[in-house]
């Protein structure tokens, strides 16, 4: 459905396309503080400068089904690429056509993907393009257009790769952390819609000491297990007392799905961001493959089509693929 056409007279400059990844928050223990990006699937979005001053706008979005705004004030990939734009003073006209390649209210960080590729893209045709660090706070702007709060947990490692720790939110502080070499992922989507809202909405606003002493020390032993390569500690530490069990509830026989993973030979299961996907962490390609499947089966047992993607740990983060210039 394409919204938006620029003026016919202004002038083609330039053009590039990047791609962002899905991602997975919160890694069980790191409730808003980690995330982790995969391979596939994600985003891509192209970007169209003009060589007159002008606003952003999204001529096209495809893939979505025609559920997302195509207002650039109301779409994470313009709102990120306008923030981008006012932080530099860059004021020529930009199109953006958007890609969407994943599915929608996954918890695999959509909105997130869309905005980063399209600054991504942007940035790359900016006369000093930043470097991607210093590219997050304007994503965090768009996510809260699309989810009501300024989260890094997915933008961060959905732009710089890898295991990303938000070490503070004031002032901003993230830590890309090191991933052992065969430390693989695999994420199971079910064709069931948990709206971010909802997950969000039912989370305690207060949790008793003894669980956040719990939790922190689940962070800290997933946090070491990652700088020593250490699997067992990384097992041990993979357990959720803050938001899974109340999340939990709202994805169904999600107790059984995840047994089904351990006893695959995961590391651990928990949800992915605030659901319905969940993932499972592994050593190695060959048991994400083997829990991916034994959560299909699961949750078709109780007749609920689902789909997996599998990989190691994308280290990358978002990538320009094309830029063109006029």
């Amino acid at each position: 459905m394409t919204v938006n056409q620029p003026n016919n007279t202004m002038k083609l400059i330039a053009k590039s396309s990047a791609f962002a990844p899905a991602t997975v928050a919160n890694l069980g223990c790191g409730f808003d503080v980690l995330g982790l990006a995969v391979h596939t699937p994600g985003d891509v979005v192209e970007a169209t400068l003009y060589d007159e001053i002008g606003p952003v706008t999204i001529t096209d979005v495809t893939g979505d089904g025609g559920v997302l705004p195509r207002e650039a004030h109301l779409n994470t990939a313009s709102v990120a690429v306008m923030a981008l734009c006012k932080s530099v003073d860059f004021r020529q006209a930009i199109s953006l056509v958007i890609y969407k390649q994943m599915p929608l209210g996954s918890g695999m960080g959509s909105s997130a993907a869309s905005a980063v590729a399209a600054i991504a893209a942007v940035n790359a045709l900016l006369p000093v393009p930043l470097p991607k660090e210093s590219l997050v706070t304007f994503v965090m702007e768009a996510e809260q257009i699309a989810c009501g709060a300024a989260h890094a947990d997915n933008v961060a490692p959905s732009l710089l790769g890898g295991i990303v720790l938000i070490r503070s939110y004031h002032p901003l502080d993230f830590i890309k952390l090191p991933v052992p070499a065969d430390l693989a992922v695999c994420i199971v989507h079910p064709a069931l819609e948990v709206r971010t809202e909802t997950s969000r909405a039912i989370l305690r606003k207060q949790i008793a000491l003894g669980v956040a002493i719990e939790q922190w020390g689940n962070l800290a032993g997933f946090v070491s297990g990652l700088y020593t390569n250490d699997y067992d500690l990384l097992r041990r530490s993979l357990v959720d007392v803050v938001a899974e069990p109340v999340r939990s509830p709202l994805i169904p026989n999600f107790t059984g799905i995840k047994q089904s993973a351990m006893d695959a030979g995961a590391l651990g299961c928990s949800i992915s961001g605030s659901g319905p996907a969940v993932f499972a962490i592994t050593k190695g390609l060959e048991y994400a493959h083997k829990a991916a499947a034994a959560m299909i089966q699961a949750f078709a047992d109780i007749n609920v089509v689902a789909q997996s993607f599998v990989g190691l740990v994308n280290n990358e983060g978002a990538r320009v693929l094309k830029i063109e210039r006029f």
